[in-house]
């Protein structure tokens, strides 16, 4: 289910300019599952913002920084920004930091825990953000999906689409459980809702601002919703690719 926001925002009409396709929205609504669908089905790259505050939650760990001192995580950022590197192909899912593959350990319970902490640094989230927008700008394809907490708002507000997807908590909460079977319900649901309170206190991820549409995927399966925010994206750039002539 779509639900259209008024427009309010301008679309970028460099000629030369990347599709933007930003998404935004809650732990365990399938942005990253649905934002590599629709990139692979436009044939656009894919960044995963938020594999980026998890590696840099991770490298604090491993160099032994407390993720709660924030002059401390600030401090770390350049010798992360030499660390790590990340795939934007939607089909090879890949992040390294220094010589190692993290891509499945900044998804594990021990980043996860402390993720919130580097995130809610306003310092942080300046630097990482001027990454992003700089990854952006020098795409080699035609376009780019952008997937994470405020991109629609703050990474990119010129988006040509952008994109709100949620479902409900129950639904969220089940779709989680589904990625981690070896963990007990209960946990997955009670770490899920303290992520969500956490990064609410930085970025309102649960409302559609002004120009943004809503995909709701709480009674729509996998492929449905991959079908309507490749619709929404189409759209939209359609108008204001129109708009811009």
């Amino acid at each position: 289910m779509t639900e259209q926001h008024p427009t309010s925002t301008d679309a970028s009409t460099t000629p030369d300019a990347p599709v933007v396709v930003a998404i935004d929205g809650p732990a365990g609504s399938g942005k990253s599952s649905v934002s590599k669908a629709v990139a692979r089905r436009l044939g656009y790259r894919y960044l995963d913002t938020g594999a980026w505050y998890r590696a840099l939650a991770l490298h604090t760990l491993d160099a032994d920084v407390d993720p709660e001192d924030s002059a401390a995580v600030i401090g770390s950022l350049d010798a992360f920004g030499g660390a790590f590197t990340v795939s934007l192909d939607p089909d090879v899912t890949s992040f390294t930091l220094g010589d190692r593959d993290v891509t499945d350990e900044i998804r594990g319970p021990r980043v996860t825990a402390v993720v919130s902490a580097v995130a809610r640094v306003p310092e942080v989230r300046a630097w990482i953000n001027e990454t992003f927008r700089s990854l952006i700008a020098d795409v080699d394809r035609p376009g780019i999906v952008v997937e994470g907490r405020d991109i629609t708002t703050v990474v990119a507000p010129d988006a040509q689409a952008r994109i709100l997807l949620t479902a409900s908590e129950a639904a969220r909460m089940a779709r989680r459980s589904a990625e981690f079977e070896s963990h007990p319900a209960g946990d997955v649901a009670e770490q899920l809702q303290r992520r969500d309170r956490a990064d609410s206190r930085v970025v309102d991820f649960m409302n559609a601002a002004d120009g943004v549409t809503t995909v709701d995927s709480t009674h729509i399966d996998f492929d449905e919703t991959v079908d309507a925010v490749v619709r929404v994206t189409e759209s939209l750039t359609a108008r204001n690719s129109h708009g811009s002539r």
